[in-house]
């Protein structure tokens, strides 16, 4: 483990809300969103690099990992809201935010309506086009609760990273992704994705109005998010680089050596220039 294992809670909006902060208090802040269905310790060998650059909060936001969840945030538009309200509740007026997965549709939305809040933004292995979804995802985006009623997210989830991955997690790591998606946790969460129909449309009409700039970083072999939903995003907004690493979904622990890099050329120099 190199990232801190006593998470502290912080009540924002009624829900307790897991999350990890670096010691260091220099430079811009850096506001990490954990991916779906892992949690904030997707990031523990990313977590030395990153924390070496600036300030580091990791969060679970409301249902991804141990944090508490509420139905009418599980949406990519509601939990942008939510975002905001959380860089108020810890402190953080303006942010570059690593938001892989579920948590670059929520950073999308946030940034679109509140650009002042953003330094940059660092994003992709999220679905963002109804028509580029990988079979996988589409799948759970189109199905009912009913559809999984009947299994354990946690043990699902335990057996698909351990098999997809292809880094060795460690066990106590892997135990906290069981423990984020056990019972029906998981199926509720997926409430998230089953409003890509409503939202993703939504979303598209915003990004051409998008500043802020924004890496996408994609697995190439990715089966739930092909990289050309990044290279949608690339085209859709006015500042915003696709990059292709050789990762499969999860790349954070794929090839954390070279998301790591880009992260870091990404924040000391690189949104500068595009």
């Amino acid at each position: 483990m190199l990232m801190p294992k006593d998470a502290s809670f912080t009540e924002i909006d009624g829900l307790k809300i897991r999350m990890v902060r670096s010691a260091s208090q220099d430079g811009v802040p850096i506001l990490m969103t954990a991916p779906w269905p892992e949690s904030i310790y997707a990031f523990n060998v990313l977590w030395p690099r990153i924390c070496g650059i600036g300030p580091v909060t990791a969060v679970d936001l409301p249902g991804f990992g141990m944090s508490e969840s509420r139905p009418d945030l599980m949406s990519p538009e509601a939990m942008g809201r939510f975002l905001i309200r959380t860089m108020d509740e810890v402190g953080i007026e303006r942010a570059h935010v690593i938001a892989p997965d579920v948590g670059t549709l929520a950073a999308l939305f946030a940034a679109s309506s509140n650009p002042e809040r953003f330094e940059s933004i660092v994003g992709g292995s999220g679905g963002i086009s109804m028509d580029l979804l990988g079979e996988p995802l589409r799948q759970i985006v189109e199905s009912s609760r009913d559809d999984f009623a009947g299994s354990d997210g946690g043990e699902q989830v335990y057996q698909l990273v351990k098999t997809m991955a292809r880094t060795t997690i460690p066990e106590i790591i892997l135990e906290d992704y069981r423990a984020s998606s056990k019972g029906q946790r998981w199926n509720e969460v997926a409430d998230f994705v089953r409003a890509y129909p409503r939202d993703l449309p939504r979303l598209a009409e915003l990004l051409p109005t998008i500043g802020t700039p924004t890496l996408v970083v994609s697995g190439k072999d990715d089966p739930f998010v092909p990289p050309s939903n990044g290279q949608f995003l690339a085209e859709s907004m006015p500042h915003c680089r696709a990059v292709v690493v050789r990762a499969g979904h999860f790349v954070w622990e794929d090839a954390a050596e070279t998301y790591a890099s880009l992260i870091s050329s990404w924040i000391s120099r690189d949104y500068r220039d595009i």
